[in-house]
């Protein structure tokens, strides 16, 4: 473990996104990309710095923001019902502020098209994040010639690195997680329901300045015997499952997984718990694999390190078991989103994890578990900002009732 980042207590959301526009002018630059039209919530959020409740499916789209991204302007174009509340906040220029895209519908994509003619250069690609059926149609009449190209290579590459506020900001995020979680932990007792669970830690995160309930909270009573679960098309451990009114009974295991959102930015927790009893030798003994597992791991994880390096640290403490859930992956991104790029330990292969480099300032969250029929499994995850020789822990919850 080594530390060169620095993590502000005080996280400052105009730098913030001051230095975010500067990367994403750069990397528009290196990548010879004139124009960036977003469409998608988080892309749209990093690049202007509204934030808003992401989670309502049934407004996603008919109610979605979206952003427009010259080379060279000084600020992003906002399109939003709510534009104009926010654009003083964000200091975006009032010329620069736009009403609401209605995207999917061939009326609204005609109209936002007619304006985005009035926006693209001449030059450069135009990249785009979404692209609906009515955007797409009303893009080859007024764009047949455009060079279009995919955001990721621009906006996916600037997410990947934090800045330092965008730290600080996660961090927070974490800690008003873990602060909630507690009188959760410490209310679990035979009787509770799963859904109970839940309205106490809803009201903790809201009191204690959470934006956002991202994820929904997972108590997930996981079966003794792998064959007791739920059928599977992989053969492989079937979570997460939704909460119900389920009571919980004594000695019940629950892998426990939820999130929520400060700052714009996601958090993400993980542990497992038992109630009303102390673990068995055995479950202590799947803790203990597992603590053997992350330390492992631990010991690659660095500015440079490869994905491979770290599936191969896990996999030699398992003889050649994988450790960590078939649909899933070890390791996965955090930040706007509650899972984003790296992906580590996919079905895509070792070749796909070979090309996951490390890099100073990526956020991961590692999530291995360890499985014995008879015991319910292990799971909990780890959040890590990398450093260049190593990595700052960003977790600070305890693993109680199996260990420290």
């Amino acid at each position: 473990m080594s530390a060169t980042l620095t993590v502000p207590t005080d996280p400052s959301r105009v730098r913030m996104q001051r230095d975010r526009w500067a990367k994403l002018q750069a990397t528009m630059a290196h990548q010879g990309v004139g124009t960036l039209v977003l469409l998608g919530n988080s892309n749209v959020s990093y690049a202007t710095g509204a934030s808003w409740p992401l989670a309502d499916p049934g407004r996603a789209n008919v109610d979605r923001p979206a952003a427009v991204v010259v080379a060279g302007d000084e600020a992003p174009h906002f399109f939003s019902a709510l534009a104009g509340l926010v654009a003083e906040e964000l200091a975006i220029p009032t010329d620069h502020v736009h009403g609401p895209v209605f995207a999917e519908c061939d009326e609204g994509a005609e109209a936002f098209c007619r304006t985005l003619a009035t926006l693209v250069p001449g030059e450069g690609r135009l990249a785009i994040d979404e692209f609906p059926g009515a955007m797409r149609r009303q893009f080859a009449e007024f764009f047949p010639d455009a060079k279009l190209a995919g955001s990721d290579e621009v906006v996916g590459t600037c997410k990947l690195i934090k800045t330092p506020d965008e730290l600080g900001f996660m961090r927070e995020a974490l800690r008003i997680t873990e602060e909630a979680i507690a009188p959760v932990q410490a209310a679990l007792a035979p009787g509770m329901r799963q859904s109970d669970l839940t309205a106490v830690f809803l009201r903790g995160v809201f009191d204690h300045g959470a934006e956002a309930n991202i994820l929904d909270p997972i108590w997930q009573v996981m079966p003794k015997e792998l064959a007791d679960g739920p059928w599977t098309t992989h053969g492989d451990i079937a979570c997460p499952l939704l909460t119900t009114e389920r009571e919980l009974e004594k000695g019940d295991v629950l892998w426990v997984d939820t999130g929520i959102s400060y700052g714009g930015f996601s958090s993400d927790f993980g542990r497992t718990w038992v109630v009303g009893e102390e673990p068995s030798p055995q479950q202590h003994g799947q803790y203990r694999k597992w603590r053997e597992i992350i330390d492992a791991v631990f010991a690659h994880v660095k500015a440079g390190a490869t994905g491979t390096d770290l599936t191969r640290a896990a996999l030699e403490v398992t003889g050649g078991h994988r450790p960590w859930m078939h649909h899933f992956y070890l390791c996965h991104g955090l930040g706007i989103e509650s899972a984003e790029s790296p992906f580590i330990g996919t079905d895509l292969g070792d070749a796909y994890d070979e090309r996951q480099v490390l890099e100073e300032g990526m956020v991961v969250v590692f999530e291995p578990l360890v499985w014995e029929d008879g015991a319910s499994g292990y799971r909990s995850e780890e959040v890590v900002a990398i450093t260049k020789d190593g990595f700052i822990p960003l977790t600070d919850y305890p693993y109680d009732p199996y260990g420290d």
